[in-house]
Protein backbone atom coordinates (compact mmCIF):
# COMPACT_ATOMS: atom_id res chain seq x y z
CA UNK A 1 0.00 0.00 0.00
CA UNK A 2 2.94 2.68 0.40
CA UNK A 3 3.49 2.82 -3.58
CA UNK A 4 0.06 3.62 -3.71
CA UNK A 5 0.28 6.64 -0.77
CA UNK A 6 2.72 8.14 -2.85
CA UNK A 7 0.28 8.78 -5.59
CA UNK A 8 -0.68 11.66 -3.47
CA UNK A 9 2.47 12.89 -2.72
CA UNK A 10 4.10 12.88 -6.28
CA UNK A 11 4.69 16.33 -7.91
CA UNK A 12 2.65 17.04 -10.33
CA UNK A 13 3.11 15.40 -14.41
CA UNK A 14 0.55 17.10 -16.64
CA UNK A 15 -1.85 19.31 -16.25
CA UNK A 16 -4.42 20.62 -18.62
CA UNK A 17 -7.39 23.71 -18.70
CA UNK A 18 -10.67 22.07 -17.17
CA UNK A 19 -14.03 24.47 -18.04
CA UNK A 20 -15.79 23.10 -15.08
CA UNK A 21 -15.53 26.24 -12.21
CA UNK A 22 -15.43 25.69 -8.95
CA UNK A 23 -18.99 26.45 -7.41
CA UNK A 24 -20.07 27.63 -4.07
CA UNK A 25 -23.16 26.12 -2.23
CA UNK A 26 -25.79 28.61 -1.76
CA UNK A 27 -27.98 28.34 1.13
CA UNK A 28 -31.79 29.53 0.40
CA UNK A 29 -34.67 29.52 1.99
CA UNK A 30 -37.29 26.53 0.89
CA UNK A 31 -40.29 29.06 1.99
CA UNK A 32 -40.24 31.16 -0.98
CA UNK A 33 -42.47 30.66 -3.70
CA UNK A 34 -39.90 31.61 -5.86
CA UNK A 35 -36.44 30.71 -5.01
CA UNK A 36 -33.32 32.67 -6.92
CA UNK A 37 -30.05 31.03 -6.73
CA UNK A 38 -28.07 34.09 -6.11
CA UNK A 39 -24.77 32.96 -7.76
CA UNK A 40 -25.96 32.15 -11.21
CA UNK A 41 -29.65 33.40 -11.55
CA UNK A 42 -31.54 30.11 -11.54
CA UNK A 43 -34.93 29.99 -10.31
CA UNK A 44 -36.17 27.22 -8.58
CA UNK A 45 -39.93 26.99 -9.00
CA UNK A 46 -42.40 26.00 -6.53
CA UNK A 47 -45.16 24.18 -8.27
CA UNK A 48 -48.91 23.06 -7.54
CA UNK A 49 -49.82 19.25 -7.38
CA UNK A 50 -52.36 19.72 -10.74
CA UNK A 51 -48.99 21.14 -12.33
CA UNK A 52 -47.12 17.88 -11.58
CA UNK A 53 -49.63 15.93 -12.87
CA UNK A 54 -50.35 18.16 -16.04
CA UNK A 55 -46.40 18.07 -16.66
CA UNK A 56 -46.00 14.11 -15.96
CA UNK A 57 -50.04 13.33 -17.82
CA UNK A 58 -51.08 11.83 -14.61
CA UNK A 59 -47.39 10.03 -13.60
CA UNK A 60 -47.99 7.66 -16.53
CA UNK A 61 -44.36 6.89 -17.26
CA UNK A 62 -41.92 5.47 -15.25
CA UNK A 63 -38.91 6.36 -15.67
CA UNK A 64 -36.66 4.90 -12.36
CA UNK A 65 -37.39 3.64 -9.21
CA UNK A 66 -35.88 3.65 -5.97
CA UNK A 67 -36.32 3.06 -2.03
CA UNK A 68 -38.15 5.61 -1.11
CA UNK A 69 -39.25 7.09 -4.42
CA UNK A 70 -40.77 6.63 -8.30
CA UNK A 71 -39.21 8.96 -11.54
CA UNK A 72 -41.48 9.64 -14.12
CA UNK A 73 -40.73 11.23 -17.26
CA UNK A 74 -42.50 15.05 -17.64
CA UNK A 75 -42.69 17.68 -20.54
CA UNK A 76 -42.35 21.34 -18.52
CA UNK A 77 -43.29 24.07 -19.93
CA UNK A 78 -41.66 25.52 -23.20
CA UNK A 79 -41.59 21.51 -24.08
CA UNK A 80 -38.47 20.72 -21.94
CA UNK A 81 -38.48 17.34 -20.86
CA UNK A 82 -38.15 16.52 -16.96
CA UNK A 83 -37.55 13.81 -14.14
CA UNK A 84 -40.22 14.22 -11.69
CA UNK A 85 -39.39 12.19 -8.46
CA UNK A 86 -42.31 11.50 -6.16
CA UNK A 87 -42.04 10.67 -2.78
CA UNK A 88 -45.34 9.49 -1.02
CA UNK A 89 -46.52 6.82 1.03
CA UNK A 90 -46.01 7.50 4.53
CA UNK A 91 -44.88 10.73 7.14
CA UNK A 92 -41.64 8.99 7.47
CA UNK A 93 -41.52 9.44 3.42
CA UNK A 94 -42.60 13.03 3.60
CA UNK A 95 -39.85 14.02 6.03
CA UNK A 96 -37.33 12.20 3.89
CA UNK A 97 -38.51 14.33 0.88
CA UNK A 98 -38.74 17.67 2.75
CA UNK A 99 -34.54 16.78 3.90
CA UNK A 100 -33.63 16.40 0.09
CA UNK A 101 -35.16 19.21 -0.97
CA UNK A 102 -33.77 21.24 1.55
CA UNK A 103 -30.50 19.83 0.38
CA UNK A 104 -31.11 20.20 -3.30
CA UNK A 105 -31.82 23.92 -3.09
CA UNK A 106 -28.36 24.39 -1.57
CA UNK A 107 -26.55 22.85 -4.54
CA UNK A 108 -24.95 24.08 -7.84
CA UNK A 109 -22.65 22.19 -9.93
CA UNK A 110 -22.44 20.98 -13.12
CA UNK A 111 -21.84 17.04 -11.94
CA UNK A 112 -24.65 17.35 -9.45
CA UNK A 113 -28.25 16.88 -10.86
CA UNK A 114 -29.95 20.17 -11.83
CA UNK A 115 -33.09 20.82 -9.56
CA UNK A 116 -35.56 22.74 -11.46
CA UNK A 117 -38.88 22.84 -9.16
CA UNK A 118 -40.55 21.20 -6.56
CA UNK A 119 -44.35 20.58 -5.10
CA UNK A 120 -45.24 20.50 -1.37
CA UNK A 121 -48.46 21.23 -1.18
CA UNK A 122 -49.95 17.63 0.48
CA UNK A 123 -48.83 16.51 3.97
CA UNK A 124 -48.12 13.11 2.55
CA UNK A 125 -46.43 13.49 -0.39
CA UNK A 126 -44.09 15.66 -2.38
CA UNK A 127 -42.62 15.95 -5.85
CA UNK A 128 -38.87 16.70 -7.03
CA UNK A 129 -38.38 18.53 -11.19
CA UNK A 130 -35.29 17.56 -12.17
CA UNK A 131 -33.49 18.38 -15.47
CA UNK A 132 -34.17 15.16 -17.72
CA UNK A 133 -30.52 12.69 -18.43
CA UNK A 134 -31.08 11.08 -21.44
CA UNK A 135 -28.31 8.38 -21.12
CA UNK A 136 -29.72 6.98 -18.21
CA UNK A 137 -27.38 5.87 -15.37
CA UNK A 138 -23.56 4.85 -15.42
CA UNK A 139 -25.15 1.10 -14.14
CA UNK A 140 -26.80 1.18 -17.22
CA UNK A 141 -24.00 2.10 -19.50
CA UNK A 142 -21.69 -0.10 -17.62
CA UNK A 143 -23.49 -2.86 -17.28
CA UNK A 144 -26.71 -3.43 -19.15
CA UNK A 145 -25.66 -1.98 -22.64
CA UNK A 146 -25.12 -3.17 -26.34
CA UNK A 147 -22.28 -1.04 -26.43
CA UNK A 148 -19.06 -0.46 -24.15
CA UNK A 149 -18.05 2.60 -22.75
CA UNK A 150 -14.56 3.49 -23.95
CA UNK A 151 -11.32 4.42 -22.10
CA UNK A 152 -11.64 8.16 -22.37
CA UNK A 153 -15.11 8.68 -20.92
CA UNK A 154 -14.82 5.93 -17.79
CA UNK A 155 -11.69 8.13 -17.01
CA UNK A 156 -13.92 11.34 -17.37
CA UNK A 157 -16.89 9.99 -15.32
CA UNK A 158 -14.42 8.98 -12.69
CA UNK A 159 -13.10 13.10 -12.56
CA UNK A 160 -16.34 14.29 -12.96
CA UNK A 161 -17.71 12.21 -9.80
CA UNK A 162 -14.75 13.25 -7.73
CA UNK A 163 -15.49 17.17 -8.77
CA UNK A 164 -19.01 16.17 -7.51
CA UNK A 165 -17.62 14.86 -4.34
CA UNK A 166 -15.23 17.42 -3.82
CA UNK A 167 -17.55 20.06 -3.88
CA UNK A 168 -20.48 18.23 -1.07
CA UNK A 169 -17.45 17.60 1.30
CA UNK A 170 -15.18 21.10 1.21
CA UNK A 171 -17.01 23.59 -1.16
CA UNK A 172 -20.60 23.88 0.06
CA UNK A 173 -21.66 25.92 3.03
CA UNK A 174 -22.59 22.85 4.99
CA UNK A 175 -20.91 20.39 3.69
CA UNK A 176 -22.76 16.89 2.58
CA UNK A 177 -22.08 13.20 3.09
CA UNK A 178 -23.99 12.12 -0.16
CA UNK A 179 -24.20 8.56 2.01
CA UNK A 180 -25.14 6.55 -1.70
CA UNK A 181 -23.24 6.85 -4.12
CA UNK A 182 -23.67 4.17 -6.12
CA UNK A 183 -23.73 4.05 -10.24
CA UNK A 184 -27.17 3.99 -10.41
CA UNK A 185 -27.00 7.24 -8.66
CA UNK A 186 -24.81 8.83 -11.50
CA UNK A 187 -26.63 9.72 -14.47
CA UNK A 188 -25.15 10.94 -17.65
CA UNK A 189 -26.24 13.68 -20.06
CA UNK A 190 -26.30 13.49 -24.06
CA UNK A 191 -22.29 13.82 -23.96
CA UNK A 192 -21.83 11.43 -21.08
CA UNK A 193 -20.71 13.75 -18.57
CA UNK A 194 -21.92 12.22 -15.57
CA UNK A 195 -24.53 14.29 -12.72
CA UNK A 196 -24.78 12.77 -9.13
CA UNK A 197 -28.29 12.51 -8.09
CA UNK A 198 -30.21 11.08 -5.19
CA UNK A 199 -30.00 12.74 -2.15
CA UNK A 200 -32.82 11.06 -0.05
CA UNK A 201 -30.12 9.85 2.31
CA UNK A 202 -27.34 12.35 2.48
CA UNK A 203 -26.30 13.87 5.71
CA UNK A 204 -25.58 18.10 6.23
CA UNK A 205 -23.90 20.38 8.38
CA UNK A 206 -20.78 18.66 9.57
CA UNK A 207 -16.89 18.63 8.95
CA UNK A 208 -16.12 14.77 9.12
CA UNK A 209 -17.97 12.96 11.56
CA UNK A 210 -21.31 12.27 12.37
CA UNK A 211 -22.43 9.76 15.66
CA UNK A 212 -25.28 8.06 16.31
CA UNK A 213 -28.16 9.59 17.53
CA UNK A 214 -27.39 8.58 21.53
CA UNK A 215 -31.17 8.42 21.87
CA UNK A 216 -31.40 4.93 19.92
CA UNK A 217 -30.33 2.18 22.44
CA UNK A 218 -31.82 -0.91 20.64
CA UNK A 219 -30.04 -2.70 18.19
CA UNK A 220 -33.39 -2.32 15.40
CA UNK A 221 -33.26 1.45 16.12
CA UNK A 222 -29.52 1.61 15.11
CA UNK A 223 -29.81 -0.41 12.03
CA UNK A 224 -32.75 1.91 10.79
CA UNK A 225 -30.19 4.39 10.17
CA UNK A 226 -28.04 2.62 8.15
CA UNK A 227 -27.65 3.74 4.71
CA UNK A 228 -26.17 3.18 1.49
CA UNK A 229 -25.92 -0.38 -0.89
CA UNK A 230 -25.12 -3.29 -1.16
CA UNK A 231 -21.67 -3.56 -3.00
CA UNK A 232 -21.32 0.42 -2.16
CA UNK A 233 -21.34 0.74 1.77
CA UNK A 234 -18.37 1.65 3.61
CA UNK A 235 -17.75 -1.57 6.29
CA UNK A 236 -16.38 0.73 8.70
CA UNK A 237 -20.02 2.50 8.53
CA UNK A 238 -21.58 -1.08 8.95
CA UNK A 239 -19.97 -1.68 12.06
CA UNK A 240 -20.00 1.82 13.60
CA UNK A 241 -22.92 3.44 12.60
CA UNK A 242 -20.81 6.22 11.94
CA UNK A 243 -21.35 8.50 9.14
CA UNK A 244 -17.96 10.77 7.34
CA UNK A 245 -17.40 11.94 4.53
CA UNK A 246 -14.82 8.67 4.08
CA UNK A 247 -18.01 6.94 3.61
CA UNK A 248 -18.60 8.44 0.15
CA UNK A 249 -14.50 8.06 -0.74
CA UNK A 250 -14.95 4.09 -0.03
CA UNK A 251 -18.12 4.14 -2.58
CA UNK A 252 -16.67 6.47 -4.75
CA UNK A 253 -13.24 3.63 -4.69
CA UNK A 254 -15.88 0.79 -5.70
CA UNK A 255 -17.02 2.85 -8.90
CA UNK A 256 -13.83 3.12 -9.57
CA UNK A 257 -13.07 -0.72 -9.36
CA UNK A 258 -16.55 -1.24 -11.86
CA UNK A 259 -15.14 1.52 -14.30
CA UNK A 260 -11.92 -0.06 -14.38
CA UNK A 261 -12.93 -4.24 -14.57
CA UNK A 262 -16.21 -4.01 -15.84
CA UNK A 263 -18.22 -5.78 -13.17
CA UNK A 264 -21.05 -4.77 -11.10
CA UNK A 265 -20.17 -3.72 -7.52
CA UNK A 266 -22.36 -6.79 -6.13
CA UNK A 267 -24.10 -9.07 -8.32
CA UNK A 268 -26.13 -11.89 -6.81
CA UNK A 269 -25.79 -13.94 -9.68
CA UNK A 270 -21.81 -14.19 -8.66
CA UNK A 271 -21.33 -17.35 -6.06
CA UNK A 272 -22.94 -16.25 -2.94
CA UNK A 273 -23.59 -12.51 -4.07
CA UNK A 274 -19.46 -11.63 -3.53
CA UNK A 275 -18.74 -8.08 -3.54
CA UNK A 276 -16.58 -6.42 -6.39
CA UNK A 277 -14.43 -5.43 -3.59
CA UNK A 278 -13.95 -9.00 -2.06
CA UNK A 279 -12.96 -9.93 -5.49
CA UNK A 280 -10.33 -6.87 -6.48
CA UNK A 281 -9.07 -6.64 -2.78
CA UNK A 282 -6.80 -9.49 -2.48
CA UNK A 283 -5.08 -8.28 -6.06
CA UNK A 284 -4.88 -4.93 -5.67
CA UNK A 285 -2.78 -6.01 -2.52
CA UNK A 286 -0.72 -8.40 -4.49
CA UNK A 287 2.74 -7.26 -5.48
CA UNK A 288 2.57 -9.01 -8.77
CA UNK A 289 -0.97 -7.54 -9.27
CA UNK A 290 -1.65 -8.25 -13.20
CA UNK A 291 -3.38 -4.78 -14.32
CA UNK A 292 -3.92 -5.98 -17.83
CA UNK A 293 -6.06 -8.75 -16.31
CA UNK A 294 -7.94 -6.63 -14.27
CA UNK A 295 -9.37 -4.41 -16.78
CA UNK A 296 -12.23 -5.19 -18.42
CA UNK A 297 -11.98 -7.03 -21.35
CA UNK A 298 -14.29 -5.78 -23.46
CA UNK A 299 -11.99 -2.83 -23.98
CA UNK A 300 -9.38 -5.26 -25.94
CA UNK A 301 -6.34 -3.06 -25.98
CA UNK A 302 -8.53 -0.23 -25.75
CA UNK A 303 -7.24 1.40 -22.25
CA UNK A 304 -3.88 3.20 -20.92
CA UNK A 305 -1.93 0.40 -19.35
CA UNK A 306 -0.24 3.29 -17.22
CA UNK A 307 -3.74 4.99 -16.09
CA UNK A 308 -5.58 2.04 -15.44
CA UNK A 309 -2.30 1.41 -12.66
CA UNK A 310 -3.13 4.66 -11.25
CA UNK A 311 -6.72 4.59 -11.03
CA UNK A 312 -6.47 1.13 -9.48
CA UNK A 313 -3.85 2.59 -6.64
CA UNK A 314 -6.40 5.20 -6.49
CA UNK A 315 -9.03 2.53 -5.52
CA UNK A 316 -6.95 0.31 -3.55
CA UNK A 317 -6.79 3.79 -0.99
CA UNK A 318 -10.21 4.63 -0.87
CA UNK A 319 -11.34 1.09 0.25
CA UNK A 320 -8.53 0.63 2.44
CA UNK A 321 -10.02 -0.84 5.67
CA UNK A 322 -9.09 2.40 7.99
CA UNK A 323 -11.01 5.67 6.98
CA UNK A 324 -8.38 7.96 8.11
CA UNK A 325 -6.03 6.73 5.50
CA UNK A 326 -8.15 7.21 3.03
CA UNK A 327 -7.60 10.30 0.58
CA UNK A 328 -9.71 12.94 0.34
CA UNK A 329 -11.94 14.07 -2.95
CA UNK A 330 -9.60 16.70 -3.33
CA UNK A 331 -6.20 14.62 -2.99
CA UNK A 332 -8.05 12.30 -5.61
CA UNK A 333 -8.96 14.85 -8.28
CA UNK A 334 -5.24 16.29 -7.68
CA UNK A 335 -3.54 13.08 -8.81
CA UNK A 336 -6.43 12.46 -11.93
CA UNK A 337 -5.48 15.88 -12.84
CA UNK A 338 -1.56 15.06 -12.71
CA UNK A 339 -1.84 11.50 -13.68
CA UNK A 340 -4.92 10.66 -16.35
CA UNK A 341 -4.03 12.58 -19.63
CA UNK A 342 -7.18 10.55 -21.48
CA UNK A 343 -10.00 12.83 -19.96
CA UNK A 344 -11.38 15.13 -22.48
CA UNK A 345 -14.50 17.81 -22.18
CA UNK A 346 -14.69 19.12 -25.20
CA UNK A 347 -16.44 16.91 -27.82
CA UNK A 348 -18.75 14.38 -27.66
CA UNK A 349 -18.13 10.89 -27.09
CA UNK A 350 -18.64 7.63 -29.22
CA UNK A 351 -19.41 4.63 -27.94
CA UNK A 352 -17.74 1.33 -28.97
CA UNK A 353 -19.41 -1.66 -30.77
CA UNK A 354 -19.84 -4.78 -27.81
CA UNK A 355 -16.84 -7.55 -28.58
CA UNK A 356 -18.93 -10.49 -29.06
Amino acid sequence: MGCFTKLFRSKKLRRRPSNINDQVGVVIDIEQKNIKDIEDGCLFKKYSWDDIERFSNNLSQVVGSGGFSTVYLARLPATIQGAIKIHFGSERLYLVFKQELDILLRLRHDNIVKLLGYCDDRDDQGALVFEYLPNGSLQEKLHESDSVLPWRIRMTIAFQLAQAIEYLHEKCTLQIVHGDIKASNVLLDEYMNCKLCDFGSAKMGFSSIVMPSSSSPSPSKTKQMMIGSPGYTDPHYLRTGIASKKNDVYSFGVIILELITGMEAFSPERQRGQLLTSIAGPMLKSEGMNVVEMVDPRLAAHFDLEEAKTMLSIAALCIGHSPILRPSATQILQTIKDQISSISFFSPPTLLPLCK
